[in-house]
């Protein structure tokens, strides 16, 4: 055996390897949703039975932890990707010397541990008499999810060409003007990468959230508590419903993105038509084309 088979065999092994270990656990925690037996396992088998639907339909407050979470990732998202943006944007803007100061401030929450950031939120705004809930949690998770969308600006930002924005000035363009046209547009796949990981980030959080909640109860809260209590296959069963709307959400998007492209070859081969039709018509190549082809007679 050659070292090349011997060199792709390892790498087809390790990527086994590492999808298996990447879905194995999804793929059992889907099978358990299936299983007779009150706990989420598959050893023994007891079973098919569809009832671990029929109970997470009716456990109320499985349904209102999931609302919780989803209202609270909503609201981080809308605080943290503006902030994050911002912070960005401030420190593409810097000098050197200020700018490493400033990035060590922005990124410190992400090296803080969670407990340490949930019980200072709390501390710190209880002398203003806001006490533990929605409004807190979302205050608590953006001290530290705002910045990982700054790194993502921060990293979109690094291949701007600035001259863009120097050129609509000096054509007259007003600062707003230059934000909204050309500075929005260019960040915008990167902003919408950073509302998503801070969505995801939100609705994961366990350990800020627990000291930030007060009364209210996110899913992660109320799944540990059930944990401690006993958990039943109906957590199984919410877990393979949010898989299965993650990758439903997977395809429609990469459809889209298809018709996009395909939208956009048509468009580009409309314009070459045309433009192949005034060439031979006319026998110039139009202005402002970059298609190279002959002169006609």
């Amino acid at each position: 055996m050659t070292s090349s088979r011997i060199l792709a065999w390892t790498v087809r092994l390790y990527l086994l390897a590492f999808f298996g270990y990447l879905f194995l656990p999804l793929v059992i925690m889907g099978a358990a949703t299936f299983n007779e037996s009150r706990f989420p396992t598959i050893t023994p088998w007891m079973g098919t039975t569809l009832k671990w639907f029929g109970e997470l339909a009716e456990d109320r407050a499985m349904w209102s932890g999931l609302w919780t979470s989803l209202v609270i990732g909503a609201g981080v998202v809308a605080t943290a990707v503006p902030v994050g943006m911002a912070a960005a944007l401030l420190l593409s803007a810097l000098h050197k010397r200020a700018r490493t100061f400033a990035y060590a401030v922005m990124v410190s929450p992400l090296l803080t541990p969670g407990v340490i950031i949930g019980i200072s939120t709390l501390i710190f705004w209880q002398r203003f008499d806001v006490g533990g809930g929605v409004l807190l949690t979302v205050i608590a998770q953006t001290t530290y999810i705002a910045a990982y969308v700054m790194l993502m600006v921060l990293a979109r930002m690094q291949r701007f060409d600035r001259t863009l924005e120097e050129a609509a000035l000096d054509l007259g363009a007003t600062q707003m003007q230059v934000f909204r046209r050309i500075t929005l547009p260019y960040l915008r796949p990167a902003l919408l990468a950073g509302g998503f990981i801070a969505f995801l980030q939100s609705f994961e959080n366990y350990n800020t959230t627990l000291f930030v909640r007060g009364v209210d109860t996110t899913l992660t809260i109320y799944i540990a508590s059930k944990v401690r209590t006993g958990v039943t296959p109906a957590v199984n069963a919410l877990g393979l419903i949010l898989i299965a709307v993650t990758i439903l959400a997977a395809i429609a998007y990469e459809i889209y993105r298809r018709r996009e492209l395909a939208r956009a070859a048509a468009a580009r081969r409309e314009a070459d038509a045309a433009d192949a039709a005034l060439t031979g018509r006319f026998g110039t190549q139009p202005a402002g084309s970059t298609r190279k082809g002959k002169i006609g007679l």
